[in-house]
C-alpha cells in the first residue's frame, strides 16, 4: 500500500482544506505546504482528457500552461505518474495508460517530457522531468490515462476542461437486411450501423470505399472484406424505411476505428438525408478460427499455407498475447519501441483477427525468453505482413524481454463469450449430455472439442462424475532455462552407499533395487534445472499444505508428486531412461531486480513460483539427474517436460517441454542444441526429431 496524504483522502483533510480555503478543489491541486515554491508549482494549471475514441474518463492528456494547451511525451511514463494525472482530472487513481499517441495526436507544446512520479504527488508539477517545455519528441508520442471510474468525493473541476463536445460513433455493428436475430454468429454481411448518443442510425453509402469496409470488418473482427451483391441491397432498399445518422465517411483503410475517419453528421433538422442513396453495406471475411460454416473451414485448409512467421504467446482469450516472430528457424519477440496500434493491426489481421484493439507494451502479456528479432517497428497499417514493414535488426544491447510488445485484438461476436463460470454441485443433475472432452485449446466452444458422439459413456450422474471449472484471467506460465541445462550437464559415477536417500525417494533407475548395495555406483546424468515464471500470476501448487509430504533425507515438504520428468529418448522417440524427479519443493531462488522473493520451502513456507522469479535446482543436489547406468553408447534426445499432467494452470502448455541433442559414447557425453519445444520453426523441430547423427562437437 502506498501512503496515503490526509490532505488528500480523509474527510478531516477535506474540512481543514475547505476552512482554510487554500483552493477551489484541494484534492485536484497540491496539499497544503510550508514551501512556497511547491503551491505555486501548479497554480494555473488547468487539465482536460482529449481525443477519440474514447470514454469519459480517458484520453490524451492535455495541460494548460501558462494561457497555453500542450501534451506530454509518453517517454519513461509510468502508471505512476497516471495515478497523479488522474487525480488532478478528479478520479480516484488510474487503470492504466496508453503511449503512441492512442487517442491520436495532439497539437501545441508539448509541456512535459521523461516524466517521472512516485505516484504520492499531490500535484504534477511535483514530478520530476525534464522541464516545462523541453521536449524531444514529437506529437506521435503523445501520453494518454485511462482512470477509474470513480471520482474523487468532494472534487470541484474548475481546474478540468472538458473538450468541446463533438458527435462520436461509439459503437458499430453489422445487422443482416434480412433474418435478423436468425442467422448464425458470427454475422459476416449486413447493413453497417452506428451507434450516436441518440441511439443506432445507418450510414449513407454514398462515397462508401473498400476502405471503409475494411476498417469496419477490422473493428467486428474480422482480417478482410469482400464486395457485396450491390443490385440484391438497392433492391431491398427500396422497401425498407430507414435512419441515416452518419455519411461523407472517408477512411484510408488503415484506422483501428471508424471515429478515426473523416465523418460528417447529419443535423438534427436535415430533412432530407441520404438522396438517391442508400444504407452502406459490408461483407467481411472471417478468420480461420471464426469461418461460419464448415464448407468455409474446409475451403480455407484446402488452401496450401505456408508455416505462419508470426504467433501470439501468454494471452488468456484468442486474439491476444504476446508478439512473437520466426527468424533463422527461430521465434523470438519485438520490441516494443515505437510499437503502435498500426504495427499491431497488421499483426492482428495477419492472423486471423481483426484490427488491433490495444497495442502492448513493457511485455504486459509476460516476458519472452531467448531472441528478441526486431525493434522499432514502423508500419503504415496497410501491410499483409508484420515482416513487409521497416523494421531495425536488434542486438542484445539495443532492448530487454521488459520491452516485449503484445496485442489485443478485435475478435468478432460469438455468442460464446462466458463473463462468469461456475461449477455446483451436481447432485440434482438428471442427464449427462457429453463425455470424452479433449480439446486442444484453441477451440470457442466445447461443441468444437473432440469428444465422444450420442454414445455416452459416463452413464451416472453426481458430483463425482460431472465436470467443473474455474476460471481466471491471468495464469502462471513456466519456462525452463534451456541454455542452463546445456552448459552444466555432465557424467558422475556416484557411489551406492552415497544413494540410499535417492533410492528411497525413488530418484533411481528400477535396476537400482537389484545392485549390490553399498557397493558398486550408479552413472548419472547431471544438469541443473532452473525454471523461470514468466506469466501473468504465480505458480502456485495444486495441493493444499494440509497434503505436502514430509521427506526426511532432505528436511522439507515437497509440494506436488509430479511436477518434472527428466527422460533420455532415441531419436523416434522412444525412452530409454527416466529421471524419476518427481516430487519438488517450489521456491523463489533468485527473482528479476524489481520482484522481491515470496515463496521459500524453509520452515514449512509457502511454495510456489512467483511472476519474474525462478526456482533453481543446481545439479549438485539429490535427484537433479537421470540414472542412465543401463544406456548404451548412441544418439538421444535429453526432454525435460514441466507440469506435465497439466495439475497447474498456465497461460501456455506448448513451451513447458525442452529438448536437447545427445551423443553417448559409454565414457563421456555431449549435449548441445537444448532449446523449448516450441523455440524453433516446424521444420526445424522436424530435423531435430530425425536427428541421425552428432551435429556439434561441443564437450560439456
Amino acid at each position: 500500500m502506498r501512503p496515503v496524504s490526509v490532505w488528500q483522502w480523509s474527510p478531516w483533510g477535506l474540512l481543514l482544506c475547505l476552512l482554510c480555503l487554500l483552493c477551489s478543489s484541494c484534492l485536484g491541486s497540491p496539499s497544503p505546504s510550508t514551501d512556497p515554491e511547491k503551491r505555486v508549482g501548479s497554480q494555473g494549471l488547468r487539465f482536460r482528457l482529449a481525443g477519440f475514441p474514447r470514454k469519459p474518463y480517458e484520453g490524451r492528456v492535455e495541460i494548460q500552461r501558462a494561457g497555453e494547451w500542450g501534451t506530454i511525451c509518453d517517454d519513461d511514463f509510468t502508471l505512476q505518474a497516471a495515478h497523479v494525472l488522474c487525480r488532478e482530472l478528479g478520479f480516484t487513481e488510474a487503470t492504466g495508460w496508453t503511449h503512441s499517441a492512442k487517442y491520436g495526436p495532439g497539437t501545441g507544446r508539448i509541456w512535459l517530457d521523461n516524466l517521472s512520479c512516485s505516484g504520492t504527488e499531490q500535484s504534477v508539477a511535483e514530478c520530476a522531468s525534464r522541464g516545462w517545455g523541453n521536449s524531444d519528441c514529437t506529437h506521435d508520442e503523445d501520453a494518454g490515462v485511462i482512470c477509474k471510474d470513480q471520482r474523487l468525493p468532494g472534487f470541484s473541476d474548475s481546474n478540468v476542461i472538458e473538450v468541446e463536445h463533438h458527435l462520436q460513433v461509439e459503437e458499430v455493428r453489422i445487422r443482416p437486411a434480412v433474418g435478423w436475430g436468425r442467422r448464425p454468429l458470427p454475422v459476416t454481411e449486413g447493413l453497417v450501423e452506428v451507434r450516436l448518443p441518440d441511439g443506432w442510425s445507418q450510414v449513407c453509402d454514398k462515397g462508401w470505399s473498400a476502405h471503409n469496409s475494411h476498417v469496419v470488418c477490422g473493428m467486428l473482427g474480422f482480417p478482410s472484406e469482400k464486395r457485396v451483391n450491390a443490385a440484391f441491397y438497392r433492391l431491398l432498399a427500396q422497401r425498407q424505411q430507414h435512419s441515416f445518422g452518419l455519411h461523407g465517411v472517408a477512411c484510408v483503410g488503415t484506422e483501428a476505428h471508424l471515429s478515426l475517419c473523416s465523418l460528417e453528421f447529419y443535423r438534427a433538422n436535415d430533412t432530407a438525408r441520404c438522396p438517391g442513396g442508400g444504407p452502406a453495406v459490408v461483407s467481411c471475411v472471417p478468420g480461420p478460427l471464426y469461418a461460419a460454416s464448415s464448407g468455409q473451414k474446409k475451403q480455407q485448409q484446402s488452401k496450401p499455407q505456408g508455416e505462419a512467421r508470426v504467433r501470439l504467446k501468454g494471452g488468456a482469450h484468442p486474439g491476444e498475447g504476446r508478439v512473437e516472430v520466426l527468424k533463422a528457424s527461430t521465434w523470438g519477440t519485438v520490441c516494443d519501441r515505437k510499437w503502435d496500434l498500426h504495427a499491431a493491426s497488421v499483426v492482428c489481421r495477419e492472423l486471423g483477427f481483426g484490427s488491433a484493439r490495444e497495442a502492448l507494451s513493457g511485455a504486459r502479456m509476460g516476458q519472452g525468453m531467448g531472441a528478441i528479432h526486431l525493434s522499432e517497428v514502423r508500419c503504415s497499417g496497410q501491410e499483409l505482413s508484420l515482416w513487409k514493414c521497416p523494421h531495425k535488426n536488434i542486438t542484445a544491447e539495443d532492448c530487454s524481454h521488459s520491452q516485449d510488445a503484445g496485442v489485443r485484438c478485435n475478435l468478432p461476436y460469438t455468442g460464446a463469450e462466458t463473463r462468469e463460470t461456475w461449477y455446483w454441485d451436481s447432485g440434482n443433475i438428471t442427464e449427462v449430455v457429453m463425455s470424452g472432452v479433449r480439446c486442444t485449446g484453441t477451440e470457442l466452444t466445447l461443441d468444437q472439442c473432440a469428444h465422444h458422439g450420442t454414445h455416452i459413456t459416463c452413464k451416472r450422474t453426481g458430483t463425482r462424475f460431472t465436470a467443473g471449472v474455474i476460471c481466471s484471467e491471468t495464469a502462471s506460465d513456466l519456462l525452463l532455462h534451456s541454455a542452463l541445462v546445456q552448459e552444466t550437464a555432465y557424467i558422475e559415477d556416484r557411489p551406492l552407499h552415497m544413494l540410499y536417500c535417492a533410492a528411497e525417494e525413488n530418484c533411481l533407475a528400477s535396476s537400482a533395487r537389484s545392485a549390490n548395495w553399498p557397493y558398486g555406483h550408479r552413472r548419472l546424468l547431471r544438469f541443473s534445472s532452473q525454471i523461470h515464471n514468466l506469466g501473468r500470476a504465480d505458480f502456485r501448487p495444486k495441493a493444499g499444505r494440509h497434503s505436502w509430504v514430509w521427506h526426511e533425507c532432505h528436511g522439507h515438504y515437497h509440494s506436488m508428486d509430479i511436477f518434472t520428468h527428466y527422460d533420455i529418448l532415441t531419436p523416434n522417440g522412444t525412452k530409454v531412461a527416466e529421471g524419476h524427479k518427481a516430487s519438488f519443493c517450489l521456491e523463489d531462488t533468485e527473482c528479476q531486480e524489481d520482484v522481491s522473493k515470496r515463496y521459500e520451502c524453509a520452515n514449512f513456507g509457502e511454495q510456489g513460483i512467483t511472476v519474474g522469479c525462478w526456482d533453481l535446482y543446481r545439479h549438485d543436489i539429490d535427484c537433479q539427474w537421470i540414472d542412465i547406468t543401463d544406456v548404451k553408447p548412441g544418439n538421444y534426445i535429453l526432454q525435460v517436460v514441466i507440469n506435465p499432467n497439466f495439475e497447474v494452470a498456465e497461460s501456455d502448455f506448448t513451451n513447458n517441454a525442452m529438448k536437447c541433442n545427445c551423443k553417448y559414447d559409454g565414457h563421456r557425453i555431449w549435449v548441445h542444441n537444448c532449446h523449448i519445444g516450441d523455440a524453433f520453426s516446424e521444420e526445424a523441430n522436424r530435423r531435430f526429431e530425425r536427428y541421425p547423427g552428432q551435429t556439434s562437437n561441443q564437450i560439456i
